[in-house]
């Protein structure tokens, strides 16, 4: 007793939830009883002061609150003590929730609960409460409703009565979810007949919901959760009908758009509650308004809401017991009225009454197959009538979407033997070969037999096999001219070979392996190159499936063995090296799709079809030389199939192709891996690492790369590593004892006898693929590398191209490090700032730090590369600060230079999110690096700019508004985007910088011209973000050189020039 009347005397002075928590334990303990804390709070309870009262009462209400369920309370005393306390309006509140309490309790009997809701109905006055109060109210009965619902039940009008009177007029959102989910039960579970009137007033004033929450509401209450659950009030009993349609309409005839759309989507949802006879009743009314919404729509959105709620009130007044003749009413003077507009098939009225009747198809099956008994017929008249002729696309279009919508109504139909079109196959599929024959009607009728095709069971094998033959015919009759194909018959055609490829194979394929020659069209025949892309095209859409694909890989080698071993070479190997291209090409295009949907058939290409495009690249550089078929592009094609396919094979496969792969490199090999149609010479001298290698035999090193890349981490080498070798730098064969010594080889070869870059490059992507693989296990060459590499190839080396390699190839190292989040990454791209003062390289370590954060090809999940999240965000928050600092702090401007082409090279390289933040600091810095003379730098702090800028117009606000960094260099921006808009600051053709002045040559520069094209649009995106006053005094200068622009000599910037200088014309305060 001490202890109780201690907790209370503390908590009325100084309100704590320690003393409640405390007496709440000592209650669930035992050591202290209920009957204390009253008796403790006897003085406070009967105090004439109201505060010391109100303080009494809910010290007890907070402590029956936190009581655990196990506790014994009596709720008998409890309800009958605060519901004497709701007489006193100075207790009104702690009473509520000492009732929100009780009520909760499981004890509760059923007389509690009547004197509960008596008195509240007798004392509570909702208006004079505030939100948080009402609250209360609303939670007591939301708690007596789930758990005593049967009491309330019991009491009749009685509580409805009450309850309405209590519900009236409610407006907060947070009241009004609890409000309108007490109302669905009551409308559900209670005896509304007498009251649903009342009921139906207090919900339905509340619609439509226009309510839209503050920002940043921390309740998260929106605009939808209250018309969700307003939507299920007004659905809940089917007595609300007769007064809630009448309604609806005056809502969608007369509100705003979103109002209709509303009021539809609730319509819809009422519907099938309200029942047949408040539909059929409303049935004329409810189809005028909606005719209107779908006949002369305000928006597509209404639109389709209202054909969704014709849909569920033609579900409502039929059902599927109903035959084709007995359909009267409604949907029979609808589907009438439609077929009547149907027969202007060119009005404007036409599509939305085929809407009208494709909605119906959805409903039941009587209503679609009387739908279909009246529109097909109809349709079918119209196109063979001779005086329609005209108009027969029009209405194979009207028609496709009809057959589209009976296919999904038998895709879900209950019966799953009924097939809407049957009936009328025949006289379809007729009308539909025939509009084949017309290029007015081609493709509304090639969509129509698509959805023909994929109705399922509607068509058998032999009518298939008819609809290939003739959509083939449709493309034969083409052939002089395969450009101007349909795209939809190639479409139509890739459908059926989904289902049935056989057909394909035999009545398609064959035309369009016809339009690929044997050999290359010479340089002046533009037609029958572009016959031969075309085809290509179409063969690499169609031949994604295993059967396809195979036919496909057999026919493309067999021109690829003609063009490798030509009867004679051709004077110009151009035009063969492009057919070469192209005939891979498509391979690439068709393996690519396999390996995105992961299809099984792929690996096994591995056997073949990688050892015959071996065979052709070998035979290539050892037989056929001159020809075109060695020319990078190509065996860059072949490369990057090879990859592909090793990236789909097992772990295990890939250790067996790695055994003949190699072998095939490292020890000359090559037959075991090059097995095809070509013969090779007897002894065939292929070291593609020999520094007296051909550069043709060296640039299949990137076969090798492109296997190398794509093996699992797990994939291990398993081959006699005591008979490989490979070329040091001396020339002196030795063995490969580990991977590391292969990998120093590696860097070797490519840092000295590489002949191009892209040889190079393929040797510094094996060195990164296995680095990021087999990183701990490559402790000794990382440790090698860091210090021995770096200072004998890097740091001391005269070769300047030599030190600019091995940098290429450090940026590579490093790279593979970063992106599995190694712990030597970040010191391996921190020597590169060791560099920064050499005048040599300073300017290649500045881009290699953009280098190791640039997203490549290699390193990807796709070929299986260890990749940690978030690796780009630590690189830049590790290397960002020391670039700028190293701006900021450096005095000499050659060191400031070389710092802001890192900046430009790591901005260009990380993604946006890394460095946002910085923007602030780092546009000044930005705004030197436009100045950079090289342009790619420049064409990079461009598309930096341009992005933030974009960002800004997608958040639909004028940043300058709030102060915005763009704002404070808005001038300075202006100016340095036209310097770099200007033809004459940014040319096409650059002087080279690599050679003296004596021998300076001009060489195009793709680079000048896409800086050019940024800086326009990055003008034209301007006026969008910052404020007319803060921009207006430019606004003349930069329409004047703006003008410059358009008389560019590339048509790409002149586009550009036009966007940008519109932006600025309609520039206004």
């Amino acid at each position: 007793m001490e202890t109780a009347e201690r907790y209370v005397r503390t908590w009325v002075a100084s309100p704590r939830d320690k003393e409640i928590e405390d007496t709440v334990t000592g209650v669930a303990d035992g050591q202290l009883k209920l009957v204390h804390v009253v008796k403790a709070l006897g003085e406070y309870l009967t105090s004439e002061e109201d505060d010391l009262r109100n303080k009494g009462v809910e010290f007890l209400a907070l402590v029956v609150g936190k009581c655990p369920p196990e506790v014994s309370i009596s709720s008998l005393v409890l309800v009958a003590f605060f519901a004497s306390k709701l007489e006193d309006t100075e207790t009104i509140i702690p009473a509520l929730k000492g009732i929100l309490a009780v009520t909760r309790i499981p004890a509760l009997i059923p007389d509690n609960v009547v004197d509960v809701c008596i008195a509240i109905f007798a004392n509570v006055k909702m208006q004079a409460l505030v939100q948080v109060q009402r609250h209360i109210v609303f939670s007591i009965f939301d708690s007596l409703v789930a758990l005593h619902r049967d009491v309330l039940k019991s009491m009749g009008d009685r509580f409805l009565s009450g309850y309405i009177a209590l519900a009236d007029g409610e407006k907060d959102p947070r009241n009004l979810m609890l409000a309108f989910a007490i109302a669905r039960v009551l409308a559900i579970e209670f005896d509304i007949s007498t009251k649903f009137e009342d009921l139906f007033n207090i919900v339905f004033c509340y619609f439509p919901i226009t309510f839209r929450p503050p920002s940043n509401d921390p309740y998260g209450i929106t605009a939808d959760d209250l018309k969700g659950a307003l939507r299920s009030c007004l659905s809940a009993s089917p007595l609300f009908g007769n007064l809630a349609v009448p309604l609806f309409l005056d809502k969608v005839n007369a509100g705003s758009p979103p109002t209709k759309r509303d009021t539809l989507q609730t319509l819809a949802a009422c519907l099938p509650v309200y029942g047949p006879g408040v539909a059929v009743n409303s049935a004329r009314k409810l189809w005028s308004s909606l005719k209107l919404e779908i006949f002369q729509p305000t928006d597509p959105e209404t639109e389709e809401e209202a054909l969704k709620a014709t849909q569920v009130l033609i579900k409502t007044i039929y059902t599927d017991e109903v035959t084709d003749t007995d359909i009267d009413g409604l949907a029979k003077d609808a589907c009438e009225e439609c077929i009547q507009i149907l027969k202007e098939p060119e009005k404007s009225q036409a599509k939305p009454a085929i809407k009208v009747l494709c909605a119906f198809m959805s409903t039941t099956s009587s209503v679609s197959h009387y739908t279909l008994s009246h529109a097909v017929p109809h349709l079918t008249r119209l196109f063979v009538d001779p005086d329609e002729l005209p108009n027969r696309g029009p209405v194979l279009s009207l028609l496709s979407s009809l057959i589209a919508a009976a296919r999904d109504s038998t895709v879900k139909a209950a019966n799953a033997e009924e097939i809407f079109l049957l009936p009328f196959k025949d006289e379809v599929l007729g009308i539909l070969i025939t509009g084949l024959k017309a290029q007015s009607s081609l493709r509304p009728a090639i969509e129509a037999l698509s959805g023909l095709v994929t109705t399922p069971r509607l068509l058998d094998d032999q009518e298939i096999g008819f609809v290939v033959q003739k959509v083939t015919e449709v493309i034969s009759g083409q052939q002089d001219d395969l450009l101007s194909a349909s795209d939809a018959a190639l479409d139509l055609l890739k459908i059926i070979a989904t289902k049935t490829p056989s057909h394909i194979a035999q009545m398609t394929l064959p035309l369009l392996f016809s339009a690929l020659p044997d050999q290359a069209p010479a340089r002046e025949d533009l037609e029958g190159r572009e016959k031969y892309r075309t085809g290509l095209s179409a063969l690499s859409r169609l031949c994604t499936q295993p059967n396809l694909f195979e036919t496909l890989v057999v026919r493309l080698s067999i021109r690829l063995s003609l063009l490798y071993a030509p009867a004679t070479v051709p004077e110009d190997p151009e035009p063969t090296a492009a057919y070469v291209h192209a005939l891979l090409s498509t391979l690439v295009d068709v393996l690519a799709c396999k390996v995105e949907s992961g299809d099984v058939d792929v690996p096994k290409y591995v056997e073949r079809l990688v050892p015959r495009l071996f065979n052709l690249a070998v035979y290539g550089t050892l037989v056929t030389m001159g020809s075109g078929v060695t020319d990078p592009r190509v065996t860059n094609v072949i490369a990057r199939i090879i990859n592909l396919v090793t990236q789909s094979l097992s772990t295990q496969k890939q250790e067996t192709f790695a055994a003949t792969l190699f072998p095939a490199y490292l020890v000359g090999g090559i037959a075991p891996q090059a097995v095809g149609d070509l013969s090779l010479p007897v002894d065939p001298r292929f070291a593609p690492f020999d520094p007296a290698a051909p550069e043709s035999q060296a640039n299949l090193v990137s076969l090798f790369s492109e296997g190398v890349i794509a093996f699992y981490p797990e994939a291990r080498i398993d081959v006699d590593v005591s008979a490989l070798r490979v070329l040091t730098l001396n020339q002196v064969k030795t063995p490969v004892d580990d991977e590391g010594t292969f990998l120093v080889q590696l860097l070797n070869w490519g840092i000295r006898h590489a002949k191009t870059t892209m040889q190079r490059e393929c040797a510094w992507h094996v060195v990164s693929a296995i680095v990021n693989k087999h990183a701990p296990d490559l402790k000794t060459f990382l440790d090698t590398t860091f210090s021995t590499f770096w200072d004998e190839e890097i740091a001391k080396p005269p070769d300047p191209d030599a030190r600019r390699h091995a940098i290429s190839a450090w940026g590579w190292i490093s790279r593979s490090l970063l992106v599995r989040n190694h712990p030597r990454a970040l010191p391996f791209a921190n020597r590169l700032f060791e560099l920064f003062d050499d005048t040599e390289v300073g300017w290649d370590a500045a881009r290699a730090i953009g280098q190791v954060g640039t997203v490549d090809k290699v390193l990807t999940k796709r070929n299986h590369a260890v990749i940690k999240v978030l690796y780009a965000q630590k690189y830049a928050s590790s290397i960002l600060p020391r670039i700028i600092e190293g701006i900021k702090d450096s005095t000499e401007q050659s060191r400031q230079t070389t710092h802001l082409v890192a900046l430009a090279a790591l901005i260009k390289a990380i993604p946006r999110p890394a460095y946002v933040h910085e923007l602030p600091t780092l546009m000044p810095l930005l705004l030197r690096g436009l100045s950079l003379p090289d342009p790619t730098l420049r064409a990079g702090v461009i598309d930096t700019l341009l992005s933030a800028a974009q960002a800004d117009v997608e958040a639909g606000s004028k940043t300058a508004q709030e102060g915005s960094f763009v704002a404070e260099h808005a001038g300075s921006l202006t100016n340095v985007m036209l310097q770099n808009s200007d033809a004459a600051e940014m040319p096409d053709v650059v002087r080279s910088p690599l050679l003296c002045y004596a021998l300076q040559a001009t060489v195009p520069d793709v680079e000048g011209q896409r800086v050019r094209v940024g800086a326009l649009k990055y003008l034209a995106v301007l006026p969008k973000i910052v404020r007319y006053d803060v921009l207006h005094p430019q606004k003349a200068a930069v329409l004047r050189e703006l003008a410059k622009a358009l008389d560019d000599p590339k048509r790409a910037v002149r586009k550009e020039a036009v966007d940008a200088r519109t932006s600025w014309f309609t520039y206004s305060g």
